[in-house]
């Protein structure tokens, strides 16, 4: 009989009550939300360092192809002496990089991985062409203009306006930002020091205005 008792008494022990097992799920509950939000913006996250990192090998790119062309950038450089300075006036992006192919070794850095509707490209000859860069070239950077905008996200507006594909001019005051396409109201900026930047559109518009350009 004692033998009895102690083994219900054992079970009573080990039960969970009500309250502790509403205790258990509200605990859960809390920790999911903390938890659950960080998971899943890591897609989000490493995408976003790709792009970073992307940036980074285009800028290692410029550079290296500059050394080789007296510190000019290939929008400084006539098409003659292997650059691509007749092609600015047009607002053609994929020659700037197809220039510098020889040092950026693979077309898929001219991709971001959360760029849905462009798509990346075979090569850099015949399978090269706007629809497969995800970025926009600044034709005026230069070596003297380290803060000047060299590279960056086409998720770029002006005014609100989505920028569209061709030539644009900005000034130190114009209203630029980023659109909720790619990396969410956000972008990343390759500057002209080789420097790449990750900014909100407030932060966007401070670098440009350090840019010093009129």
């Amino acid at each position: 009989m004692n033998s009895m008792n102690c083994s219900r008494q054992s079970n009573r022990t080990a039960a969970f009550t009500l309250v502790e097992l509403l205790v258990v799920i509200a605990v859960v509950a809390v920790l999911a939300l903390l938890i659950l939000p960080a998971i899943s913006s890591l897609p989000v996250r490493a995408r976003r360092i790709r792009c970073v990192n992307n940036l980074k090998q285009i800028g290692l790119a410029f550079g290296q192809w500059s050394i080789d062309h007296g510190d000019k950038f290939p929008t400084q450089v006539s098409i003659t002496n292997g650059g691509t300075m007749e092609f600015v006036p047009t607002g053609i992006v994929f020659p700037h990089f197809q220039v510098i192919s020889n040092e950026l070794s693979t077309p898929k850095v001219l991709l971001c991985a959360s760029d849905a509707e462009r798509t990346i490209a075979r090569n850099f000859t015949s399978d090269l062409n706007d629809w497969k860069v995800s970025c926009f070239v600044g034709v005026d950077a230069n070596y003297t203009k380290p803060a000047a905008f060299l590279v960056g996200d086409r998720n770029f507006t002006v005014g609100g306006v989505p920028m569209r594909r061709g030539l644009v001019t900005l000034e130190t005051n114009s209203p630029v930002g980023w659109t909720s396409q790619i990396h969410t109201n956000q972008g990343n900026v390759l500057l002209g020091d080789n420097s790449v930047q990750g900014v909100d559109s407030p932060s966007l518009r401070q670098l440009l205005r350090q840019t010093g350009m009129a």
